[in-house]
């Protein structure tokens, strides 16, 4: 259609095909749906506080509460891939771009549409494999929400810290800074968070100097879209299984999901990444310290 700058959303609605992977098909079809409205909402969100012009502050707190309640979400259904990285991600991106009303429209029609094609998808491969309309549609765990909320407040603490540290060096990427923190704090293990603090950096560095390396290519525009196909493919059969290699694909993905709709000097982009990078897993990992002290000085002697 040559609107390019469309393709974020429909980026981001596809992101709802990497929820579920280790569950049977009932159970993802309905977690994908879940993700979908969560994507379509928190675009809305974010081209909402494009379009009004709010102040960055103003942002970095409606994304911060967005970090809040998407974790509580996630952890309360216990969806899979857990936290509110990808929901960060995308209010933050579109936060920070151009908007106008008319993104409104475009972002139900286009990132519903994404997210549905995902949905559909899994239930064809799931007919396929199955030969069973009960069993992709009909979930086996039932919907019981048990949620955590000390842990989505801490990452919505660490988030709207990890955006204003950020946005006072960087007034174009300080998203980027909270993603981070709410990825090191998605957990509620300590030990978890130190260890994805670790991996979310390391991984972010090399991840960044491939996305780099296809940047600076310029690429045509196909040749982009196949690499976000298949980085995105990585991403899904990586970030089940160690996040620290998964960020070699996710970082690259990212940075080529917001070249395509609104691009960037790579040289910028990529030395924005790395120490929003640094600011949000410093951030995550100073608040992973704090709160498990706390919660040492709470327990009986």
């Amino acid at each position: 259609m040559g609107r390019m700058d469309l393709s974020v959303y429909a980026a981001f609605g596809a992101l709802s095909s990497l929820y579920g992977r280790f569950h049977y098909y009932g159970d993802r079809v309905r977690m994908q749906l879940g993700a979908g409205v969560i994507f379509v909402s928190v675009l809305l969100i974010g081209t909402l506080l494009a379009v009004l012009d709010t102040d960055t502050s103003v942002r970095i707190m409606t994304i911060a509460l967005v970090a809040t309640l998407v974790t509580g979400i996630v952890g309360g259904y216990k969806w899979h891939p857990d936290g509110a990285t990808f929901a960060v991600f995308v209010a933050g991106a579109v936060a920070t771009m151009p908007g106008d009303w008319i993104n409104l429209a475009q972002i139900l029609v286009v990132t519903s549409a994404a997210a549905l094609f995902s949905v559909l998808l899994t239930a064809a491969l799931g007919l396929l494999r199955t030969r069973s309309w009960t069993k992709v549609f009909r979930p086996i765990r039932p919907a019981v929400f048990q949620a955590d909320w000390s842990v989505a407040v801490t990452v919505g603490v660490g988030a709207l810290l990890a955006g204003l540290i950020g946005q006072t060096f960087d007034d174009d990427h300080w998203y980027w800074a909270m993603v981070a923190a709410s990825v090191v704090l998605a957990g509620a293990a300590t030990t978890s968070r130190l260890t994805r603090s670790i991996q979310r950096f390391i991984g972010t560095t090399l991840g960044v100097l491939m996305a780099g390396v296809l940047l600076w290519f310029e690429m045509p525009t196909l040749a982009v879209i196949s690499a976000v196909i298949v980085l995105q493919a990585a991403a899904e059969l990586l970030i089940g299984r160690n996040y620290g290699v998964a960020m070699l694909a996710v970082t690259p993905l990212a940075l080529l999901m917001v070249s395509l709709a609104n691009p960037i000097d790579p040289e910028i982009l990529v030395a924005d990444r790395v120490f929003e990078t640094f600011i949000g897993s410093l951030v995550g990992t100073g608040i992973a310290l704090v709160s498990a002290k706390l919660r040492t000085d709470e327990r009986p002697s």
